[in-house]
């Protein structure tokens, strides 16, 4: 059984009614970030250095993150 393009449709409408049109590009985007940690991980030539130094990243994302979050509830209430 394959996905046919009205499935998608049907998926990608779910996805935007869950999340909002505004939250689409930070959901897209922190989903890129967490690719991009994932593969950097998988990388058998990373040093113990090189994640302590993403630890701050992800941290300053979170708290970016929080702020967005305010800023939402801000506007719509």
């Amino acid at each position: 059984m394959s996905i046919g393009p009205w499935q998608i449709i049907l998926i990608l409408v779910i996805v935007l009614i869950i999340f909002g049109a505004g939250k689409l590009p930070r959901v897209a985007g922190d989903l890129a970030k967490g690719i991009k940690n994932f593969k950097s991980g998988m990388n058998e030539d990373d040093k113990p250095e090189k994640a302590e130094e993403s630890k701050p990243e992800v941290l300053e994302s979170a708290s970016n993150n929080d702020k967005a979050d305010s800023k939402d509830k801000a506007a719509q209430g």
